[in-house]
């Protein structure tokens, strides 16, 4: 059996015969049995815009040796008598539980919000109403913050092919469309992964894991930098090895961990507002038309020097998304992105930030702890601001020309927008940068500045990270591991689902 590798061009709305038939051409053959390696949209040229198609093709008709395949994950199993309390269920908490099980451990994962159909429920119970749920919300719950996004699935890291084969595998086992295999920019969209994240808690608990919703971490008792068990909401849980992945919101997690003796350093982080566009304008701007068949809404990344000093990026662009009221906290106001799996909204929408060094702003050295409050303080403003969940918001234009809109713009964000001098409620250094990449922005895509800037958002990554050595293990610590988001050392679904991996498999090594 021969092998060989083939990039084809194809329209967008081909279909599979057509593939077929290129595949026919390229290899001289009709016998042949084909998977599609990569798959990325070409739409450098607005009269020409096309995917791109790589193919394996394997054939008794042609020469050409296979590819070498990338051994899978080795979890070893035997039956193991140690305890793991896992703590959160986002991707590094869920998937280091799930591994380890797979282990032969027996492992516990609690998560302080709800399980996912409640969670859902309040959530839509919060944006009707707007009275905050605390168990139930954007940053809490089944599945993490990440549930209720565009379930983005990309990551540039090199050295987690392992574990993101294995978390694709896991999520396409588990219902997710075979396509995220392949994708250059693979997505799950926010309305499958409700289902996906408990059809993997079902066979978790299948295979003798336990799972407690609505149970907090509130202390650690340790005794010579060894973890005896866990006390929360629900009572103490005992255990040999603890993950923590509490993601990036927890900050009285954070307070109780630096309060506990765990090392943690300030990082740059990024913080700015949400931008919002009709669809049709970014799909005209990017295609040169309303719609393209067989693709979703068009996507965009920009960045921008700024004044010179920070920089700025567009980050999770969600195309036919809406914005959400994602607070951790009722006496916060943040907002987030996310879309549906189709992406078929009337609107796109993206964060607009910019690089932030604490050190650099406050003119000192910042603690861990001041830039918990920092940050806590900011997401307070903007809530004191509206007093609720209304959005501060203005228009692009204005925000360049430091004008306040009148008129209320129209937008997806559910719990309404309240007029606002933007640019005051933000640092000044981060108002003045935004404003120099807005108006890049609206030199490379036409009708930006048409658009709609609204609300804080400050979930890019957490202010902090932990210190922790090779073997994964808190620094000082010698069975406390803290992966994912809320280490400070990974970021989206994938990187914070193979943080977490890695800490399971550290246990499972150490065993």
């Amino acid at each position: 059996m021969g092998y060989r590798e083939i990039l084809l061009k194809l329209p967008t709305d081909y279909i599979e015969a057509q593939l077929r038939e290129k595949i026919e051409e390229e290899l001289g053959t009709k016998e042949f049995l084909y998977q599609i390696k990569r798959k990325s949209l070409d739409a450098r040229r607005k009269g020409n815009i096309h995917w791109q198609i790589l193919v394996s093709a394997s054939s008794e008709q042609i020469n050409g040796e296979a590819p070498v395949v990338l051994p899978p994950l080795n979890i070893p199993y035997r039956k193991r008598a140690e305890k793991v309390l896992v703590v959160g269920s986002g991707p590094a908490g869920f998937f280091s539980a799930f591994v380890l099980q797979k282990a032969g451990f027996n492992t516990t994962l609690i998560e302080r919000g709800s399980d996912v159909k409640k969670r859902a429920e309040g959530i839509r119970e919060f944006e009707r109403t707007g009275l905050f749920n605390s168990v139930s919300n954007y940053a809490f719950g089944e599945g993490g913050a990440g549930t209720f996004s565009d379930g983005k699935l990309t990551s540039r890291s090199k050295h987690i092919l392992r574990e993101r084969e294995f978390i694709i595998s896991s999520y396409i086992d588990a219902g997710a469309p075979e396509e995220i295999r392949y994708m250059a920019h693979p997505h799950l969209g926010s309305d499958n992964l409700k289902k996906l994240v408990k059809t993997l808690r079902e066979e978790f608990l299948n295979i003798g894991g336990k799972v407690f919703f609505e149970t907090q971490l509130e202390d650690l008792k340790i005794e010579n930098g060894r973890v005896s068990e866990a006390v929360t909401t629900s009572g103490t849980f005992p255990a040999d090895e603890f993950i923590l992945a509490p993601g990036h919101s927890a900050y009285e997690t954070y307070r109780m961990l630096i309060k506990r003796g765990v090392e943690f350093r300030t990082k740059n982080f990024a913080i700015g507002c949400r931008i919002e566009h009709p669809q049709e304008i970014i799909n005209r701007a990017q295609w040169g038309q309303k719609s393209l068949p067989g693709v979703k809404g068009a996507e965009y990344r920009l960045t921008s020097r700024g004044d010179g000093g920070l920089s700025v990026y567009t980050f999770c662009m969600c195309p036919g998304g809406r914005i959400i009221p994602a607070a951790a906290y009722k006496n916060t106001n943040i907002v987030n992105g996310m879309s549906p799996y189709s992406r078929d909204g009337k609107f796109a929408n993206a964060a607009c930030v910019a690089g932030v060094n604490l050190d650099r702003l406050n003119g000192r050295p910042t603690s861990p702890l001041e830039a918990l409050e920092w940050l806590g303080g900011l997401e307070e403003r903007f809530y004191k601001y509206s007093n609720g969940f209304k959005v501060p918001f203005c228009g692009i234009r204005n925000f360049i020309n430091k004008k306040e809109s009148l008129a209320i713009a129209e937008t997806s964000y559910p719990l309404g927008l309240k007029p606002a001098a933007l640019w005051d409620l933000l640092p000044a250094e981060v108002n003045s940068a935004i404003r120099q990449g807005l108006k890049d922005f609206s030199r490379k895509i036409k009708g930006f500045e048409t658009g709609s800037i609204m609300g804080l958002e400050s979930k890019s990554s957490s202010p902090i990270q932990v210190l922790r050595e090779e073997n994964r293990l808190s620094t000082g610590f010698k069975n406390l591991y803290i992966a994912g988001e809320g280490s400070g050392r990974a970021g989206g679904i994938i990187s914070s689902g193979a943080d977490g991996i890695k800490a399971a498999m550290a246990i499972i090594e150490k065993d």
